[in-house]
């Protein structure tokens, strides 16, 4: 029987000498850099309140690391809501689920294409470019990865940073199939998207608009527009999107000016992370009573989850997060597909 999870701040065999060899506990290792951090908090708080994520973290690594489908589940750290089982999304899972995706070929095309672009994240298989971001108290030797088993898919500094993993600039198929499907619940006409890079989800939402629908795309980088108005135009979709080359916040600014507050069925924002909350607000402006707005990349790569990651992206998100789910202006629902996505009705 294993003894309790231990947490040390030094190296495998400086610790196992301060263990009595009966309890075998299992070791959980961490820089002394975290061990400094922790010591600012009262003692209550220090150590107690680790052992929960500690576990959660190794449940969550188990899952995503066994080839046994009855272990592709994971469970609440939180007693309270019943140890519930979810499913955790293994490559081969998402293999399985990406081959269930009802993608048409100009799209296919279009993140073929982008996939090849320098600095792009997308790629052919999204999820394996994520990893669960470095816990301070959970490091390993090889590469500072969680465990060695990660090492050939990810490397970390010693900040708890993710290093190759950068901001994903693109949509992954199941996302924009779930776009395009709310659309089309929501019947829209008037939708706008703030942050279109090179239109795989602008793409998505035109093709199910009708006719005479509208899709306002705000992007500032004219090289990646040059990329979806061309796309745009190969679908037959451009006589429905209005591009907007600038900053987004002041396209939505002039969209209100000129008398167009709730008028709009559907946003979606996929764009700079440190702006969400003026994004959100403008978007409210914009979006009729009933209306959708949908907001990417709320759970950052899991960095919102990990207390010792605190960049200025990984804490706005986080304080945006919040500040959504106290809003009483929205019905939301936050669905963790892609890097997280949150589902915002207008009341």
């Amino acid at each position: 029987m294993s003894g309790p999870d231990v947490f040390l701040p030094t190296c495998p065999s400086m610790a196992a000498s301060l263990l009595p060899r009966s309890t075998y506990p299992r070791l959980i290792f961490a820089p002394l850099f975290s061990l400094q951090r922790d010591l600012l908090l009262p003692s209550s708080d220090r150590l107690v309140h680790v052992s929960s994520p500690i576990a959660a973290f190794n449940r969550r690594f188990r899952a995503q690391n066994s080839n046994n489908s009855a272990d592709a589940t994971v469970v609440a750290g939180d007693e309270n809501y019943g140890n519930k089982r979810v499913i955790s999304v293994t490559p081969s899972l998402y293999d399985y689920l990406l081959s269930n995706v009802r993608e048409p070929e100009i799209l296919k095309e279009l993140r073929e294409e982008t996939a090849t672009r320098r600095g792009s994240q997308m790629q052919a298989h999204p999820r394996r470019a994520t990893v669960i971001p470095r816990l301070a108290w959970a490091s390993s030797s090889r590469a500072g990865c969680a465990s060695p088993r990660l090492a050939p898919r990810c490397a970390f500094d010693n900040t708890g940073q993710n290093q190759p993993q950068k901001d994903p600039r693109q949509v992954s198929p199941d996302q924009a199939q779930l776009l395009a499907m709310l659309v089309q619940i929501l019947g829209a006409e008037k939708c706008i998207e703030v942050g279109v890079y090179t239109g795989y989800s602008s793409l998505a939402i035109a093709l199910v608009l009708p006719e005479s629908g509208r899709l306002v795309a705000c992007e500032r980088d004219m090289k990646s527009l040059e990329v979806a108005k061309r796309y745009y135009d190969r679908a037959g979709v451009s006589h429905k999107v209005d591009v907007k080359h600038g900053m987004a916040a002041d396209a939505l600014k002039s969209m209100i000016q000129k008398g167009e507050s709730c008028s709009y069925d559907f946003a979606f924002v996929d764009a700079e992370k440190r702006m969400y909350h003026e994004y959100f607000e403008l978007l409210l402006q914009l979006v009729r009573v009933g209306g959708l707005i949908v907001i990417d990349n709320v759970l950052w790569h899991g960095k919102v989850a990990n207390p010792l990651v605190n960049d200025a992206k990984t804490v706005s998100i986080r304080n945006f997060n919040r500040s959504v789910m106290e809003d009483k202006r929205v019905s939301i629902s936050m669905v963790p597909i892609g890097d997280g996505m949150t589902i915002c009705r207008k009341l």
